[in-house]
């Protein structure tokens, strides 16, 4: 069962590990226009997630759907899955994408933007948010995949997305080869285009005749949108959005903290969110790969067998995880530096790297705990978990600590140490008991 976990996940490792890498290096080469750009950019991260929440909600019910459907030898209903999904995304698209273009400018002042970064930040987002339907599309395709087992497409199309981003990023803002230096701007439009390409490449795998899921057994077996299938994906994705925009709200909540901290402290600790998405990208691996194994070995009726598989991912998952805190621990200053010059700056970065590398363990074991869960189905404890976690215990301990015990960035980063740490009591505990492998889904 471990080499099985194993060649599930590294696909998925791979893929999230590479996307937030060139996370990092957009971020890095962004760093050369100053720390009022980074912040610029850090400013539209969590509005651009809150945009997004919907399609992660369905997502996971498409990941989750597809593998259950798959363990119970339903072909059909897994496709039928996959084509009431797109629907559902493509309405959305055209919802977020109208209401993020037309409210740009408020959103970003809401989320903190100050003089120095407000025009910026706007123009990204716009640009960003311009291209929902290619990064929403590439998702969905790339969440089927995932949930019929097959992690290696998701891995190439998010790869290849990720180096024309970086290629992109390379000649838009600076202006390299002819091209215009359009700095911010040109970082965002590298975004998108490399969504294009992945969105494309994502469209191309469902023609595989391998496919699981596929365009030739949606045409041949004249696959259509259903209300019952629309019902099950609404079902099990309205919770997994309030649990994402529980999320997504306070995690807002702690930026706009940070932000009141000052433009350097606030590139810095956009730096530490991305070194924290790094982590994060090793156990949305896993996560992907507890999806998928769990919800099939459920489907097939198998519950000790999804209980092993859990526990071998969250196993595996520790592992990294001690490898990332010992990086985090010797290579802190070392890293910041690649983004900055500035004394203050790097001392604030070896604070932020000394508390994710406490983090990044309950981090990597909380989200995978909570993958088993929500792919059995129990998403109402997921959800009251987060809304706990993020929105009462992460916001208002930040807010004790910085504004009223003035702790500055360690208040900030204790406060993302108590969510944390919560939610992986919270999912651990959860997940012991076993009860969530009696769910029907």
């Amino acid at each position: 069962m471990t080499a099985q976990a194993v060649r599930m996940a590294w696909p998925a490792v791979l893929e999230s590990f590479f996307v937030s890498f060139a996370g990092m290096i957009d971020t890095m080469m962004v760093s050369t226009l100053g720390s009022a750009a980074v912040a610029a950019v850090g400013l539209t991260v969590q509005p651009k997630f809150i945009g997004l929440a919907a399609f992660f909600a369905v997502n996971m019910a498409v990941s989750a759907l597809v593998a259950r459907r798959k363990g119970e030898g339903r072909q059909k209903e897994a496709n039928e899955t996959l084509v009431t999904a797109l629907w559902i995304v493509l309405v959305l698209c055209a919802v977020v994408t109208a209401l993020c273009l037309w409210g740009a400018e408020p959103i970003l002042r809401f989320a903190g933007s100050a003089q120095e970064t407000h025009e910026p930040a706007v123009a990204y987002f716009r640009i960003i948010m311009g291209g929902t339907v290619f990064t929403a599309v590439q998702m969905l395709f790339n969440s089927a995949q995932r949930g019929s087992g097959n992690t290696r497409i998701s891995m190439t199309t998010n790869v290849t997305s990720s180096i024309v981003n970086i290629c992109c990023n390379y000649l838009l803002i600076g202006g390299h080869f002819g091209f215009p230096a359009l700095g911010v701007r040109g970082a965002a439009i590298a975004t998108v285009l490399g969504s294009v390409v992945g969105a494309g490449m994502s469209i191309a795998s469902l023609f595989r005749r391998t496919s699981y899921v596929s365009v030739s057994l949606i045409l041949r077996e004249k696959v259509r949108f259903t209300a019952r299938v629309f019902r099950s994906i609404v079902s099990f994705s309205s919770n997994v959005l309030a649990e994402n925009l529980a999320m997504r709200v306070g995690f807002l909540a702690t930026a706009f903290l940070a932000a009141r901290l000052g433009t350097d402290a606030f590139a810095a600790h956009n730096v530490g969110m991305n070194l924290m998405g790094l982590a994060f990208s090793f156990a949305d691996g896993m996560q992907a790969a507890g999806v998928a194994l769990a919800g099939e070995a459920l489907g097939a009726k198998e519950k000790e067998k999804a209980k092993r598989y859990g526990s071998i991912c969250q196993k595996i998952g520790l592992g990294i995880s001690a490898v990332l805190a010992l990086v985090m621990f010797f290579g802190g200053r070392a890293i910041y530096s690649l983004y900055f010059q500035e004394p203050h700056i790097l001392e604030y970065g070896v604070l932020i790297t000394r508390f994710i590398m406490v983090i990044v363990p309950l981090q990597i074991s909380q989200i995978i705990y909570g993958a088993c869960l929500r792919a059995a189905g129990d998403i109402r404890y997921t959800l009251v978990a987060s809304l706990i976690s993020v929105m009462v215990i992460r916001t208002l301990s930040t807010y004790v600590l910085t504004s009223v015990l003035g702790l500055g960035l360690a208040g900030i980063w204790l406060g993302v140490l108590s969510d944390q740490l919560m939610r992986y009591l919270f999912m651990s505990t959860r997940f012991r008991r076993g009860k969530w492998v009696d769910l029907k889904l």
